[in-house]
């Protein structure tokens, strides 16, 4: 009978996100890892190729985390979908620093960045429904809030600016309700 496995590749996942919280991406290694665990390093290189294959999963954890919030202040029902969506990523910005910060803040410039994704879709389906502009300007429209939201999320993921959600609230309404005038719907 084959020994029991004591750490399972979620365990392995879990303690490096848990690393990246509680630190930096870049201190991210596999001794590290094996020292949050309580073991050597053969788990993790039998569980993972490489440390690329690694990383790539707690990416993957860090998004499902972000997606979360999303899904979690959506269903709360306090804000309209469009905003809620918005407040959600900013919150995980000021609440999770440094998961934000390898998500959303790394360099890319050797990564093929997806041209949608099935949040950003159902955004635009959103704001298409919302406003009833063509998807020439729905598109426009999302990528110049979304830059709005993700420059106030980086400010605070920064520790920048400090902000209260009452103020984040009134600025992206404010935002919102500046974008729809200029696309010439007023309120």
């Amino acid at each position: 009978m084959p020994p029991k496995v004591k750490v399972t590749r979620e365990d392995i996942i879990n303690a490096a996100v848990d690393i990246v919280r509680n630190s930096t991406a870049d201190s991210l290694n596999a001794r590290t890892i094996a020292s949050a665990l309580n073991c050597s390093t053969q788990p993790v290189f039998s569980n993972f190729a490489t440390m690329d294959e690694l990383r790539l999963a707690v990416l993957e954890k860090a998004d499902a985390i972000c997606s979360d919030y999303i899904n979690r202040e959506i269903e709360n029902g306090k804000f309209p979908t469009y905003k809620a969506s918005g407040m959600a990523y900013i919150r995980f910005a000021k609440e999770e620093k440094e998961l934000f910060k390898l998500l959303y803040m790394r360099d890319r410039t050797n990564e093929t960045i997806p041209e949608s994704s099935e949040l950003g879709d159902k955004m635009e389906a959103l704001v298409q429904s919302n406003t009833g502009l063509k998807m020439e300007e729905v598109k426009l429209f999302h990528l110049e809030m979304w830059a709005y939201v993700h420059g106030i999320a980086s400010m605070l993921a920064t520790g920048f600016v400090k902000l209260d959600w009452e103020l984040v609230s009134r600025m992206l309404s404010d935002a919102y309700q500046g974008m729809r005038k200029q696309y010439g719907m007023e309120q």
